[in-house]
Parts: structure tokens; C-alpha cells; sequence
């Protein structure tokens, strides 16, 4: 698959209009993820680490609009790679239902499910 041999960058547009940037970079013991709304920006920060089926969630930059959603995406590319996962969200308002579900569509396309 394409997004284990480097950095892939996506470009996403919602249904509600927003551009979004996803940014994935996979290494041999987790993953850094990025995504920021219409340029490249370093936002909100959580760190998850999984060993079996557990997650343990740090968030480093709390998050203004969508904390919940930020945790969601850690915790569970961290499951799926039973590893390490660095989550990074940048967007200027808060997230429709819609602009959460192509996001995450596409995460989960990334990492291989």
C-alpha cells in the first residue's frame, strides 16, 4: 500500500465546502497523522500509545473546538497499529457531522481498513 512507504498528503473537500489537508506518515512503531483546514498548520495534539487492545490518550495542545473527535482518531490509529499515533488537528471552526466522516473515511483508507 501506498501509505506504508512514506508520506502521503491528501486533499479532501466536505460536503459542507471545507477544504481539508491530511498529512500521514507512518513509521515502523506508529504513525504521525496532520490534518489542517485549507493550509498547512500544526493545530491540537494528542498522543496515543496501544499495546493489546488497550489506548492510553495524552493530549499535549488541547483542543478549542473538537477534543472528543481529535482523541477518537488517536486512540483508534493507535489500535489499528498497535503502536504509537501523533494526531495533529488545525480547523478555524468547529466540525460538522459531515467533515468528520470524510476525514475519518479517509484515515481509515490510509491505514489500510
Amino acid at each position: 500500500m501506498l501509505a506504508d512507504q512514506g508520506m502521503v498528503d491528501k486533499t479532501l473537500k466536505s460536503q459542507s465546502g471545507r477544504n481539508f489537508i491530511i498529512k500521514y506518515v507512518p513509521v515502523s512503531n506508529g504513525c504521525i497523522i496532520l490534518i489542517s483546514e485549507d493550509s498547512d498548520q500544526i493545530g491540537a495534539i494528542s498522543v496515543s500509545i496501544s499495546s493489546s487492545n488497550k489506548s492510553n490518550t495524552a493530549k499535549v495542545i488541547p483542543s478549542k473546538y473538537d477534543s472528543i473527535f481529535l482523541n477518537t482518531i488517536s486512540e483508534m490509529v493507535s489500535k489499528m497499529k498497535n503502536g504509537i499515533c501523533i494526531t495533529s488537528l488545525y480547523s478555524t471552526k468547529q466540525l460538522a457531522l459531515d467533515d468528520m466522516k470524510i476525514i475519518m473515511d479517509q484515515i481509515r483508507d490510509l491505514i489500510g481498513t
